[in-house]
């Protein structure tokens, strides 16, 4: 049996060289980073840097105000329509280095990004963290393509992002952890190196998508197979049920060359090295599944408490199949979970969360009924600029679950409260 899991092992790694994923590469200052001399920020410093900005040069390209924001570890530029930068801080004497790369979500066009904040031009204030006595003005350049710089950038610091914007728990959840193969990212969906990588996107939450093994262990996976749509060429194909987890382990790749994870380490990723503070779990099994994800939930939830993260994870149920299934569990009342059907289902159940199709408009009535059962309101799947602002500015939904999260991003943080 070793023999024979070993050559299949070996088989595996000879057909995933001959199927490689259509790849946007990534810029890079590579071995001349300006960061390589540089400090860390103190968390204290890179709030100071967050707020609305003015583009003085670049305009053309990334319109003429922009968002930026601190994740846990990047610094995000968010654009009005969907154009983004995911970029590498350091300093030194109070000199802000900047380097990273900019993207535009609908196509695959990049380019690098370096930057900086002189001492005299905010640099001083920043690392001081004291409160704002000037502007911050971020200076360089952007490229077209590849690592080439040729193009000026400025930004000047307008205004800070509304105290009551920063108060307000409004979920940008991204669609399979952080968006989809399709949209080119330089890690697979559904891979904790997407839930490391999600945050610097703009994504408070995500979305993953569940289903089991044919030992019953909970994954991540969105389709029903084992495909080259998402994993490498190997030596197995089919429904992704009909396996181990020990088969899937050992003989799949994603389209990046990632595992396809447990739920549980998945999850214990989100708690352990993140400040994601909502999780969406999709059950996209159509056998029972719920009595698998349950225990794993309950533990994690237990393991975030302890740790003193404020974490919400719910289990989805999108059909009346899950909900039956759903409600054949003890104490299924008190199991935090997410209603995608009518708000009578949602009472039925108590969920916390409501998500209904985006395509459904705003609903502000039923939205508004939500509310007064003390209950939240998302909705999915929406990725059109003009409708997500919409949205937002018109709408009262508590988050939004998208591929581009960056884009919801931009619009939350521009309101004004």
């Amino acid at each position: 049996m070793k023999r024979y899991l070993f050559s299949l092992i070996f088989i595996a790694l000879l057909m995933a060289g001959c199927n490689k994923a259509k790849e946007v590469l990534v810029p890079s200052a590579g071995p001349n980073s300006l960061l390589k001399e540089t400090y860390p920020l103190p968390d204290t410093s890179r709030k100071m840097m967050d707020g609305i900005y003015t583009v003085k040069a670049g305009s053309d390209l990334f319109g003429d105000q922009v968002v930026i924001k601190w994740s846990r570890k990047k610094m995000s530029v968010f654009c009005s329509d969907g154009h983004y930068f995911v970029l590498d801080v350091g300093q030194l004497d109070s000199v802000i280095m900047i380097q990273g790369y900019w993207r535009y979500c609908y196509n695959d066009n990049t380019g690098a990004v370096s930057a900086y904040i002189a001492r005299e031009e905010g640099g001083r204030d920043i690392m001081k963290a004291d409160q704002q006595t000037g502007s911050i003005i971020i200076r360089g350049g952007y490229g077209s393509s590849g690592n080439e710089i040729n193009n000026s950038l400025l930004f000047v610091y307008q205004r800070p992002i509304a105290p009551a914007v920063l108060s307000k728990h409004f979920s940008m959840l991204a669609h399979r952890s952080g968006g989809r193969t399709s949209d080119h990212l330089p890690v697979s969906e559904n891979s904790i190196e997407m839930i490391n990588f999600t945050e610097g996107l703009g994504s408070t939450g995500i979305e993953i998508d569940v289903q089991l093994t044919s030992d019953g262990i909970p994954v991540l996976y969105h389709d029903g197979d084992i495909n080259i749509r998402l994993t490498q060429k190997g030596p197995i194909s089919g429904p992704i049920n009909d396996f181990t987890y020990i088969q899937l382990y050992y003989l799949v790749r994603l389209i990046h060359g990632e595992h396809i994870p447990r739920l549980k380490d998945a999850l214990m990723f989100v708690v352990d090295s993140t400040l994601l503070t909502d999780v969406y779990l999709d059950m996209k099994e159509k056998v029972p599944s719920v009595s698998a994800v349950v225990p794993i939930q309950k533990e994690i939830l237990q393991r975030a408490k302890d740790k003193g993260r404020d974490l919400h994870i719910y289990i989805g149920l999108p059909s009346q199949d899950a909900i039956d299934d759903f409600m054949n569990q003890p104490d299924y009342l008190n199991i935090p979970s997410l209603c995608e059907l009518s708000t009578d289902d949602v009472a039925k159940v108590n969920s916390m969360v409501w998500a209904p199709r985006w395509t459904l408009g705003t609903q502000d009535d039923q939205v508004a009924l939500i509310h007064s059962q003390g209950r939240i309101a998302w909705t999915w799947t929406l990725d059109n600029v003009n409708w997500i602002q919409e949205f937002i500015n018109n709408g009262h939904f508590d988050g939004i679950l998208t591929n581009y999260p960056f884009i919801v991003g931009y619009y939350h943080y521009t309101r004004e409260n």
